[in-house]
């Protein structure tokens, strides 16, 4: 279904199709004692919380235009913070060449998208391994919009909010609307992966991998951080502290852990 503006199909009503994006991230630290791991809990607590988060989903909202009903946050003990932001459409007038186009969206200098009725909500989730000192801090992001823009304008600018080792990304197409024969349109763009919307600079940091179902409009796309260099993985040191068994231990306990997450499994 390869359309220009110009050509846009017309329709006998609104356009009743739902289109999710879920984005979730992973951030993956190496803690030896049980204060590293309290202090990496708190750091990633303060980074990430209600607050900012707040303002993460609101330029989401300004991304793809639309307004802001309401919005419900919270912080919670010991840990983890939760957002939900009910929006409906915004100010926009018509609808964006953009939209029809499959390439990155755009950073938060500039509104170019419409929505009709939505939501978006985050969730956070820090937590540590019991035994192993790996630390690993998830936040699971929903973008769920109504007509015919794509939430996937938002994925450039969600993976430039969060440091992130790993991404898991899906994005669905659910429902119909109708043309003005009455004709059942069950999606009303031209998508072949998910990876068209993420830019190149980003591409070349990560190994990724699809599974595309075509015939039910559903996309799903994993990314693994390609480079791995220990600094980054070590809270409050770096790893010359470290003897050449520690960094190998280390490394590899980091590497697994990133690998199971990756392809959701575990690796014995």
């Amino acid at each position: 279904m390869k359309l220009t503006p110009e050509q846009r199909i017309e329709l006998h009503g609104f356009n009743n199709l739902t289109k999710s994006l879920s984005f979730n991230m992973y951030d993956i630290c190496y803690t030896k004692t049980k204060e590293e791991r309290e202090a990496y809990i708190e750091y990633i607590d303060e980074q990430y919380n209600a607050e900012r988060l707040t303002y993460i989903l609101k330029t989401v909202s300004d991304i793809i235009g639309a307004h802001v009903l309401n919005v419900a946050q919270q912080d919670y003990v010991p840990q983890g913070a939760s957002v939900t932001v009910l929006v409906s459409e915004g100010p926009v007038v018509e609808v964006p060449t953009e939209s029809f186009d499959e390439s990155p969206g755009p950073l938060p200098d500039s509104v170019v998208m419409q929505l009709d009725k939505s939501h978006i909500t985050v969730h956070t989730y820090p937590e540590y391994h019991p035994d192993e000192g790996i630390s690993t801090f998830r936040a699971d992001i929903d973008v769920s919009t109504c007509g015919e823009i794509s939430p996937l304008k938002a994925l450039n600018f969600l993976i430039h909010s969060f440091d992130t080792d790993i991404m898991t990304i899906d994005y669905r197409v659910r429902g119909f609307t109708r043309d003005k024969d009455g004709q059942k349109l069950y999606i009303d763009h031209d998508i072949s992966s998910i990876q068209n919307y993420i830019p190149e600079e980003v591409k070349e940091e990560f190994d990724m991998i699809d599974v595309n179902i075509y015939q039910a409009h559903t996309f799903h796309t994993k990314c693994k951080i390609r480079d791995f260099d220990l600094n980054n993985y070590l809270f409050g040191y770096t790893k010359d502290k470290l003897t050449d068994q520690e960094e190998k231990e280390i490394t590899e306990r980091l590497q697994t852990e990133m690998d199971e997450i990756f392809y959701g499994k575990n690796i014995l």
